[in-house]
């Protein structure tokens, strides 16, 4: 008997009272499962914790539903809308286009055309399972094709034409490189023969069905199971390319290929890759400049902003030369949106309180939970606790703690569960993480909560780590139920729209464990806060450090680059380092004047997860201005329990540093005892490679608990620690971080200036 398996997501990650929620589940071996409102309170299931809580809500959901399984569209491509049956030519025509292969050996990838993979009907040019540039056609019944006598190498750029007669049946290929001295990976001094020049007379003449649509990085698949779907994806870039009318001669392509454009007496449609850029970014829609005005539409975020075959290395930034950045480049296994359908839906009750919240789906034993929250209309709480769900997103389904590295940062052989095994199995089946590689070894800049997220669980914990990012979180929200305080609950995403307007109704804001990536907007935000008098707890570590941006008109994105500087999986490439989605440069925060310890006091400093260690508390500590947050704490060395490897400093950890914007008026309230070398001193301070980098032996790798007063009364608390919130929960609650941090939250929560603030 097949074994049951349920995945779902929910298209919004923050509701309030009158919203629709809709959840989109799939699932095998069963057509039903049972709904049900639950909160959330606490996720992780450690022994030394109180385990996972859960309060099931009463709501209209309850009950059994139909299902279904659905269907995944992995690959980006573009799509071209073409009513007239302008891109089904019946005379001679010429395809073209600069291309920028990858992945050439990886089996048949379709460029562009109108190619119907099971009716083997319709044109197109590609690169075939041998790895060469590749003219086909079919009616039917039968195909035939031409292809070059060289193959494509990686890396490199070719403009790439194919001419095709039906009267005569004649087909040419046209293969030229055009590299210069900084687009390709390979330079002129290799000794390659790249070109190929070919004609052959094929039998067949291409039928296009009137359902087969015309592609870029693609071609039309159909079976009985999924029904219509885009296989053969390609993996590269494309720049200009486009249809035109007759066989065009070699002179005019090597014109074409020279940088010229085309007569616009023989355009059918050419998509300018370079047009519609402007200094907040580019969409998905690829404008044609021919006659008809076929645009083309991405599908899955195909990524623009990229160098395209032009780029000469002198400018960093479409901004600056948008010429020069016509690559758009293509993944086979991107995933932005299953695009799958309701399976229920929920109207936010208006008697539902604000917090943590997730659709749970079960059937037999199989269970799935489809987190979000819920928050207020009319904020009336104290408290307010940011969730970080721009940070979710960058570590959505990230496979990397499946591999051989993150064992060495772990300092220990990773323990799986059965969740992460089934993912590995199935090729990360629901998308990849900010944090993986595309099958072709280049980053993956864009992240998206439309798919199901196996990580964005309660009960999930990391390999290797345990309790990480939501889980870890949940443990703040457990003690913020356990602490019977009154608090509402809002996502960064809130944040990132409303600005100061979301923050300002609270007198105490709480930060998560992990907010490492934050917009330009979440960060606006939060100084304008404290400036103005907020009082804020970061109970986290490595916060603020990321650059992301999305486009207002799919929210639901996100988009990270990595340049040269910071602890990263992977680097964007040259002249590549600036967001699509806004035009701003990617990478930290700190590498454009906006360091961490500018805002909260601290920055990252190091990260290491085979153990976590206690804090010692500092002679700051005991100044009458700061003494009363140690009220109660008997003992000059605290923490040395947790649920996160077993202490409240570790995981990554953050410290003071005056030379980077700490306030100077901030008080080092408490360090934590030493890590050992499995600890590394972050890159980015790195200038020489030297030995003494680890934690037994470097003095920035520390965790620093700071505290300093902001105007109007305003205050940060900072931890400096991952794992200080997964400390919280031990002893149900009653630790001395516990009641540290109740100490600073009973403090922040009065009216009026906070003890010592003289």
């Amino acid at each position: 008997m097949a074994s049951i398996r349920i995945s779902a997501y929910t298209d919004q990650l923050s509701v309030k009272a009158g919203d629709t929620l809709n959840v989109m589940a799939s699932a095998d071996a069963t057509e039903s499962v049972r709904a049900q409102l639950v909160r959330l309170i606490h996720g992780d299931q450690h022994p030394d914790g109180p385990g996972f809580i859960e309060q099931i809500v009463s709501s209209p959901i309850d009950r059994d539903w139909p299902v279904r399984k659905q269907y995944i569209q992995k690959g980006n491509f573009l799509r071209v809308a073409d009513v007239a049956g302008k891109l089904a030519p019946t005379g001679a025509f010429t395809l073209h286009a600069y291309i920028f292969p990858t992945t050439p050996d990886a089996g048949r990838q379709m460029l562009l055309g109108r190619w119907s993979v099971d009716g083997t009907a319709g044109y197109g040019i590609g690169i075939n399972p041998s790895g060469r540039l590749e003219f086909w056609v079919g009616d039917g019944t039968a195909a035939d094709a031409v292809a070059a006598e060289v193959k494509l190498i990686a890396r490199v750029w070719y403009f790439v034409a194919a001419s095709f007669d039906p009267a005569t049946g004649v087909a040419t290929i046209y293969q030229e490189p055009v590299i210069n001295r900084y687009n390709s990976l390979l330079s002129k001094i290799v000794p390659y023969d790249y070109r190929s020049h070919v004609s052959e007379t094929l039998r067949a003449r291409p039928s296009v069905p009137a359902d087969t649509g015309f592609l870029i990085g693609g071609a039309t698949e159909r079976n009985p199971a999924r029904g219509a779907f885009v296989g053969q994806c390609y993996n590269g870039k494309i720049d200009r390319c486009g249809l035109q009318s007759g066989v065009l001669e070699r002179t005019t392509l090597d014109a074409i290929r020279d940088g010229g454009t085309p007569e616009h007496k023989n355009i059918i449609a050419y998509w300018d890759t370079t047009a519609g850029y402007n200094p907040r970014g580019i969409g998905d829609t690829v404008l044609d400049k021919g006659p008809h005005q076929l645009h083309a539409e991405g599908y899955n975020r195909p990524v623009r902003a990229q160098t395209g075959w032009n780029w000469n290395g002198r400018n960093d930034c479409f901004r600056l030369a948008p010429e020069e950045y016509g690559g758009i480049e293509f993944h086979a296994d991107a995933l932005i949106d299953c695009k799958w359908q309701p399976t229920l839906s929920l109207t936010i009750p208006s008697d539902l309180r604000s917090g943590v919240y997730a659709v749970k789906l079960t059937c037999d034993e199989a269970e799935e939970y489809t987190p979000f929250v819920v928050r207020p209309v009319a904020p009336k709480a104290a408290i307010c606790f940011v969730v970080p769900t721009a940070s979710y997103l960058a570590y959505a389904n990230i496979s990397g703690a499946l591999d051989s590295p993150a064992q060495a940062v772990h300092g220990a052989t990773s323990i799986f569960d059965e969740v992460d095994v089934e993912a590995y199995k199935n090729n990360i089946e629901f998308g990849l993480s900010t944090y993986d590689l595309h099958d072709d070894g280049a980053g993956v800049c864009y992240s998206s909560w439309r798919r199901p997220i196996i990580n964005l669980r309660p009960k999930y914990r990391t390999p290797g780590v345990g309790p990480w990012q939501f889980a870890a979180d949940l443990s703040i929200v457990g003690w913020l139920e356990a602490m019977k305080y009154e608090y509402e609950v809002i996502t960064d995403e809130d944040l990132h729209r409303e600005g100061l307007a979301a923050l300002k109704p609270y007198r105490v804001v709480l930060n998560a464990t992990h907010n490492e990536y934050y917009s330009e907007k979440m960060l606006d935000a939060t100084e304008d806060y404290l400036a103005q008098g907020g009082r804020l707890l970061y109970l986290g570590a490595n916060a603020y450090y990321w650059c992301i941006g999305f486009r207002d008109d799919e929210p639901w994105v996100m988009e990270v680059r990595r340049p040269e500087g910071g602890t990263r999986a992977w680097q964007a490439g040259p002249g590549e380092h600036h967001l699509a989605s806004t035009g701003e440069r990617g990478g930290l925060w700190r590498h454009r004047g906006r360091p961490p310890q500018k805002l909260v006091g601290v920055g990252f400093t190091s990260e290491g997860m085979d153990q976590s260690v206690p804090y010692r508390r500092m002679p700051d500590s005991y100044h009458r201005a700061v003494a009363w947050v140690f009220a109660g704490i008997e003992y000059d060395i605290f923490g040395n329990t947790g649920l996160g490897l077993g202490g409240a400093a570790g995981i990554e950890i953050d410290r003071y540093d005056l030379s980077l914007g700490t306030p100077p008026h901030a008080r080092i309230l408490a360090m934590s005892e030493p890590f050992t070398d499995n600890y590394p001193l972050v890159q980015e301070e790195i200038f020489f490679m030297t030995p003494g980098l680890g934690g037994t032996q470097h003095p920035y790798v520390r965790a620093d608990m700071v505290y300093f007063t902001t105007p109007n009364n305003g205050a940060v608390f900072s931890t400096g620690s991952i794992a200080w919130g997964s400390a919280l929960p031990v002893g149900n609650f009653a630790n001395s971080i516990s009641r540290l941090t109740k100490n600073v939250v009973d403090a922040f929560m009065a009216a009026g200036p906070l003890p010592g603030g003289a």
